[in-house]
Order: structure tokens, then sequence, then C-alpha cells
């Protein structure tokens, strides 16, 4: 699995990341750079979407084509903080390159080619950054997320296992093969995509009748 994700574990919904730094001002910029297409829930989806992060993992940032991920929302925004009872609903898309194995950012490395995985891991840790059990009181949040991000890596990192099941949803019209999970806090599911690796988390949204296409006009996506 790319070690990229990492870097963007913890993350939360909001403005454009390029390699960790504030984006543009202008939230499309980063979108529009990417060397990859965009995928998002297709017609079927009838309510907002929203932008929410593009990123890049290795030392290209700021250069053509240094987008490697980024997400686009749909329902309502998930909280960045804690809020009792949180009961909003939406269902989150997270496209990945296909990337071959390349420098680190430190250059002191390489990094893994892409897979499936990276889409489940930055689905999985996207879900978490979006939950806070109500139990817990903010001094234990940051422990709690530590250990539900290890676990998150590690079920990324085997999606051929018992953690995982099969789930077919339509991508441009097509059955795609995804695995899927669920837990107390919401769903995530991984696959592959023409020309991407495909990821996507949700809560409050059913992941059994969501359906893919890819993105031909990032403006609606930009609405209020």
């Amino acid at each position: 699995m790319d070690a990229t994700s990492h870097a963007v574990g913890t993350a939360t919904a909001g403005g454009p990341l390029v390699g960790g730094q504030a984006g543009p001002a202008d939230p499309l910029v980063p979108y529009l750079s990417a060397d990859f297409p965009w995928y998002g829930l297709d017609d079927g989806w009838t309510g907002r979407r929203y932008l929410m992060q593009a990123g890049a993992g290795g030392p290209r940032a700021g250069a053509a084509g240094s987008v490697d991920y980024g997400t686009l929302g749909h329902g309502e925004e998930p909280a960045r903080h804690y809020e009792p009872r949180d009961m909003r609903r939406f269902a989150v898309v997270v496209t990945v390159a296909r990337r071959d194995s390349r420098r680190s950012a430190d250059n002191t490395g390489t990094l893994e080619a892409t897979s499936a995985s990276s889409a489940a891991w930055l689905a999985g840790s996207g879900l978490l950054a979006a939950t806070w059990p109500g139990q817990l009181d903010r001094a234990l949040r940051q422990d709690w997320l530590d250990q539900q991000s290890s676990l998150a890596w590690d079920l990324a990192d085997d999606l051929a296992g018992p953690g995982w099941s099969t789930l077919s949803l339509p991508v441009n019209g097509l059955p795609q093969p995804f695995r899927y999970r669920e837990s107390e806090y919401g769903w995530v599911l991984a696959g592959e995509a023409p020309g991407v690796l495909l990821g996507a988390f949700g809560r409050g949204v059913s992941a059994y009748g969501a359906g893919f296409s890819t993105v031909p006009d990032l403006s609606a996506y930009t609405r209020p």
C-alpha cells in the first residue's frame, strides 16, 4: 500500500491541501491540475455536492500532475468538531491516481505504487476524521483516533481478509466489484475504476444504492 496515504489520515474536511500545505484561494485549482479523472456519485444523487480536499504525496507539489488523490462530498458536510448526537448524512468519494513507485518527499526512499488499499486507507481515515464517539472527551480523542487509524491501516492492507465483504456497484453504468465494510461509525468501500482507484465512505446514506461516474464538470461541486 502506498505510504503516501499516511499523510492525510487525520485530515479533516475543508479547503484543499497540496503537499500538506494550504491550497490556493480558488478551491478548483488543485482539482483541475490533476492528470486523472475525478469520480463522484452518479446522477442518482440529487442532493448537495461540494469540494473537500486534493493532495499530493510526493515531491511534486505545485508541478503539473502533482495531485495524487482527492475527495468530493455529497450531502451534509462531515462535522469538523465534536457535536453531541451528530446525525449528519453524507457520502464522500475518494479518487486516487494510479501511480508507480516513486521517490518520497524527502528523497530518501521510494513510495509504493498506489493500489485499492490506498483508496481503502484514505476512505477509512476520512471516516475516522469525521467521527467522534460521544462517550469520549476531547482529551481522549487523539488516543482513540491513533488506535482506530492503526486498525484502519491494517484492514486496508488486507482487502481480501474477513474484515471485508464484496459489493457490486455501478461505475459509469457498468457493475464493478468493491470491497466493503461497515462499523458503528459508518461504512467504507474501495475498488477500481477506469483510470483510477476508487474509495468512498459515508454515514446515514446507504452504500448499497450508490453509483459512481466521472465528473465532467467540477463546477457542480462549487455551487452553494
